[in-house]
């Protein structure tokens, strides 16, 4: 039984990981269940024993994908070296920003799962992957009191917009390097101005 549930995981990883690529290539759109069962070499049943279709398989590919790039992120603000609350939402904005522009995060999870899984449901894995994340460390800075507490989950809906925003302006860019320097030096100046202390003067 247990190997047969392996077998099953890794099924499942496999078709994740090969639609993951063709979506990220293809779009939605572009790709049909066909081409995923001629990169997998996999039979139609096989593939629908998992996901009984082409919005279920995409689906569990945007839950991956921000999966990884919550795993990214963490890391990333983990090698930062920060500490501070303050200094911990920058490392986590400007993690999201240089995760955002990569092809398979712009193209899987900003562009095309709103359309193909609704506003709703795209909004609710927002909220339980990066938008979690920022309001934890929004919180830790509102304990310290540079963030007003009753704005902390406003702030959270603001930053999670403004760094979505920011990686389609960055992939979209002639000049990638530049829009990349000019967004996250916007970021850093943003964000020094907004976790000021709420006790010190503008």
């Amino acid at each position: 039984m247990d190997r047969r549930i392996n077998k099953g995981q890794a099924t499942r990883r496999h078709l994740i990981e090969v639609a993951t690529e063709l979506f990220a290539d293809r779009g939605y759109e572009g790709t049909s269940i066909e081409a995923v069962l001629e990169r997998t070499g996999m039979s139609r049943g096989s593939l629908y024993h998992h996901f009984p279709g082409k919005d279920r398989l995409f689906e569990a590919v945007v839950e991956s994908v921000h999966a990884q790039v919550g795993e990214s992120a963490l890391a990333a603000v983990t090698a930062s070296g920060a500490t501070e609350p303050h200094d911990l939402i920058k490392a986590a904005e400007l993690a999201w920003i240089r995760l955002a522009s990569e092809p398979v995060v712009r193209r899987i999870l900003l562009i095309d799962a709103p359309t193909v899984l609704g506003w709703r449901r795209w909004r609710d894995l927002e909220a339980q992957y990066g938008l979690g994340m920022l309001k934890t460390v929004l919180q830790q800075a509102a304990d310290t009191g540079r963030v007003p507490a009753h704005l902390v989950e406003s702030f959270a809906h603001i930053l999670l917009a403004a760094g979505n925003e920011l990686a389609l302006v960055i992939a979209l860019a002639e000049d990638v390097p530049a829009a990349q320097a000019t967004a996250e030096a916007a970021v850093d100046e943003f964000l020094t101005r907004l976790l000021r202390p709420t006790s010190e003067p503008a």
